[in-house]
């Protein structure tokens, strides 16, 4: 409605409703003309400011409810805290290393004796949780059947051992795993034409899961992606009476690609021949994804994982739906953590807004679990709240 017309409008309603004057003055029409004005003005003014709702729902108005920084947190469904993080440690078979890994920043491979000094202040700022990835670097480590994964005085067990000690508290899971003991980097037992053993593989792998939760982890959680895995490790939790104290966390739905690569230096395990394709799923494959993630719940896993995380939200959000009762987790690996790093250098992005968006986008598709390299830092960040500067610009505003 236009300005004038709703000037002529109000004037054909006052003049319809109210009694007309015998003997109307130059002066009573002057003051009757400014009143149909003044309310007019009133009027339109009212009309602007709610031209939205007058056109659509009222419901359609939404900023107000974001408009300030502790307003926007309440919009989640999920907020970042830090009980939801698990932190990866690189630990090798040699007790003093301390080796920064150059494509995996600020990230390093660690000797049992530097675990306590790494971790003690971290547990301090509120680390509730870290995954262990044995790296052997002894000439003699690797074999074709990976037997150095369960040695009793590998770096995963001794590290079990050592930080159930140090730290009672702290929530130990271990990934289990042959490719960093095979001497052909392949996630199980091959046979002699080069392919996966399937059979043989899982019985390696549950009993390697099983010398893991012996040792003390209180989460076993197998990345080989081997069929069947999680009910034979169940199954030998079960007979060793120690299932009840032991969660199960599968990597079911883990992508191949090209995304691997800086934890592949990390851990030295770079398949020497061909690749994971054929056991790893295609990065297209919804369909395997979800088959793998219903076959996962019924072996009995109690966790369910998807991993990479960003580039599979849809995923991680098909793992929810399909595990209603179980929590998801997600495992934002080292290409992505390096990525956004790399972006952040170049000037492309803050490292620390990108790290937050990148978590928060993760959770909102359905985990509550992450294993972040960004650990230490979001222990620092989430300590300090809501960001004043924009408490300051709201205040401006």
């Amino acid at each position: 409605m236009s300005f004038s017309t709703l000037v002529s409008d109000l004037t054909y309603r006052d003049s319809t409703h109210s009694p007309r004057p015998s003997a109307p003055s130059h002066t009573a029409s002057t003051t009757t003309a400014r009143s149909h004005l003044s309310r007019a003005q009133s009027s339109y003014a009212s009309t602007a400011a709610t031209s939205v709702s007058i056109s659509g729902s009222i419901s359609s108005q939404l900023h107000g409810g974001y408009s300030h920084p502790l307003a926007r947190q309440w919009q989640a469904e999920r907020q970042l805290t830090k009980s939801m993080l698990i932190y990866p440690l690189f630990i090798t078979d040699n007790p003093d290393e301390e080796t920064l890994i150059p494509s995996l920043p600020g990230q390093k491979r660690l000797g049992i004796n530097k675990l306590v000094p790494l971790l003690t202040p971290l547990i301090a700022k509120g680390l509730k949780s870290v995954i262990l990835f044995g790296v052997p670097l002894a000439p003699t480590a690797k074999d074709a059947l990976g037997t150095a994964a369960d040695d009793p005085l590998g770096p995963v067990i001794s590290g079990l051992r050592l930080l159930r000690r140090a730290f009672p508290q702290l929530f130990l899971v271990a990934d289990v795993c042959l490719c960093e003991y095979t001497s052909h980097g392949h996630c199980g037992i091959l046979h002699d034409d080069g392919s996966l053993n399937n059979t043989l593989s899982v019985d390696r792998i549950s009993d390697v899961a099983l010398a893991y939760a012996e040792a003390g982890a209180h989460c076993v959680a197998p990345s080989d992606m081997n069929d069947g895995r999680i009910r034979a490790i169940k199954l030998k939790l079960i007979e060793s009476g120690i299932a009840h104290r032991v969660v199960l966390m599968s990597y079911s739905a883990k992508f191949s690609g090209c995304l691997y690569g800086p934890f592949r230096d990390a851990a030295g395990s770079v398949p020497s021949f061909g690749d994971r394709r054929c056991y790893q799923l295609p990065p297209g494959g919804r369909g395997l994804a979800r088959r793998a993630i219903k076959r996962d719940i019924e072996e009995g896993a109690d966790i369910i994982m998807v991993k990479p995380a960003s580039q599979y939200l849809d995923i991680i959000s098909d793992a929810k739906d399909i595990g209603k009762d179980l929590p998801v987790a997600a495992y934002q690996v080292s290409g992505e953590f390096a990525m956004i790093h790399a972006a952040a250098k170049a000037g492309v992005f803050d490292l620390k807004t990108m790290a937050f968006e990148s978590t928060e986008g993760i959770l909102r598709a359905g985990a509550s679990i992450v294993v972040s390299y960004f650990t230490p830092e979001f222990l620092e960040w989430l300590d300090t709240g809501i960001d004043e500067d924009d408490v300051l610009e709201e205040m401006k505003g």
